[in-house]
């Protein structure tokens, strides 16, 4: 890529962040009209945002009652947190071989923090309900937390509703610093449920919030288990705990449970179908703002994979771009990462393409003089995801070198491609990269 290509990128992700900027400030304006919001979440819910704030507002909607939201019949309802929560004994078995936990603290309604859990947006997904509960667990002998969060609605419906809004705010969480490692659906836990698990890398281990969120008769329950390990840790224990959960719940209100099972799924997105949340993208210690994404044009390539990521040649079915950027850190123009969807007829022809991708980066060296190309790595997910990346550096002749990862994969009929430029303090291991490329080829079953 020449030197104007990347100055033509600059100036279309600063255009990005600018439209941003102008969104986010549309729509303060909107809010300090004292608009309604009407905001659509993930898992298909609609939160309505009183945005007059003060004591009509979500943050404030079950302060002051004792616990108790008092918007239904059934005031009595999970009243008793003896019964209702989990306790020490039933927590252990998150950790089994790490000694005892204790009850750190129990809330209700009255003095529930605005962040329980993470990527919580506002303290209640169910302003209007009964009840809400929040007790916090500790090991003393490993400092591990945990904490489990129950809110209680006037009826299934309304369950439901705190429900989709409890995974939309995971599947749109800005929290900084963190990143969607793994996802799941549970089936046994109340009527529906889901896993995930964040996380936030360290020199020698990471950081890992292992959350349950699950729905059963007219309560929604979170659970989550905070711990710190070399990798991300499987499902089992958190969801075991969250039967548990549910088994005191619903033998105090009018729900049923079963047997907990969890199997590898996709966190729902409201990004445009076939591409990455901010949340599956890596995080970079040099920044603590959330990743947001924009509209993309059709890449260009860098040089070695332009000629055969040339859409017109390949005559796909349909194709779409997207780009990701952080608008609220200080980093050069160019910074970004731009994603690529393509649509084929068959798997056969997304598998040309890629091939085809794959042969010429390989080849690079070769082709180009001024290139020096490494291999990163070959991906793949089961028999349904391959592809390889690289990084690729181009010496220009102004003494300047430009370097880029660039990936490529095949899910059945589509293929995507990433591109990352390489700036300083600004780059993405190896590994990091690649687990880019599998999530985005994850996403891409969902483009049409």
């Amino acid at each position: 890529m020449t030197g104007s290509h990347r100055a033509s990128r600059g100036g279309s992700r600063a255009a990005a962040r600018e439209a941003r900027r102008q969104q986010t400030r549309r729509r303060n304006q909107l809010i300090g009209a004292g608009a309604a919001a009407l905001l659509v979440i993930g898992g298909g819910g609609i939160a309505a945002v009183n945005a007059f704030g003060g004591s009509d507002s979500p943050g404030d909607a079950k302060s002051g009652r004792s616990g108790d939201n008092q918007g239904g019949d059934d005031s009595g309802l999970l009243s008793d947190a003896t019964k209702a929560l989990l306790d020490g004994t039933a927590v252990k078995q998150l950790a089994p071989a790490s000694g005892a936990w204790a009850v750190a603290s129990t809330d209700d309604g009255s003095n529930a923090p605005d962040k329980a859990f993470v990527c919580q947006s506002q303290r209640f997904a169910d302003p209007a309900g009964i009840r809400t509960w929040i007790r916090n667990f500790q090991n003393p002998s490993t400092k591990q937390t945990a904490v489990q969060y129950v809110e209680v609605s006037n009826d299934e419906a309304a369950a439901g509703k705190a429900y989709s809004t409890i995974t939309g705010w995971l599947s749109a969480c800005n929290t900084p610093q963190i990143r969607l490692v793994a996802s799941y659906t549970t089936t046994g836990l109340g009527s529906k449920g889901v896993v995930a698990v964040f996380g936030q890398p360290g020199e020698k281990s990471s950081k890992y919030r292992t959350i349950s969120v699950s729905t059963a008769g007219q309560a929604t329950m979170v659970v989550e288990f905070d711990t710190t390990a070399k990798t991300p840790p499987k499902p089992d224990t958190v969801i075991a705990t969250a039967g548990a959960g549910l088994q005191r719940i619903c033998a105090e209100a009018k729900c049923t449970t079963g047997t907990p099972t969890a199997k590898p799924g996709l966190l729902p997105t409201t990004e445009p179908p076939g591409f990455m949340a901010p949340i599956d993208l890596p995080v970079l210690p040099s920044i603590d703002k959330p990743w947001v994404s924009t509209s993309g044009t059709t890449p260009k390539g860098t040089g070695c994979e332009t000629d055969k990521l040339d859409l017109k040649k390949a005559k796909p079915k349909s194709s779409k771009s997207q780009t990701y950027v952080v608008p609220e850190a200080k980093v050069p123009a160019e910074f970004g990462l731009d994603t690529m969807v393509v649509s084929f007829a068959s798997p056969a022809a997304a598998s040309n393409y890629v091939a085809a991708i794959r042969k010429a980066v390989d080849n690079c060296k070769k082709t180009q003089s001024n290139a020096t190309v490494k291999q990163t790595g070959d991906v793949s997910l089961g028999q349904s995801i391959s592809g390889e990346s690289w990084r690729a550096s181009y010496e220009t002749g102004n003494n300047k070198t430009f370097t880029y990862r660039i990936g490529i994969a095949a899910s059945g009929s589509r293929a995507v491609y990433v591109l990352y430029p390489v700036l300083e303090d600004l780059d993405i291991t190896n590994a990091g990269f690649n687990e880019v490329l599998i999530r985005a080829a994850e996403r891409s079953v969902a483009y049409k």
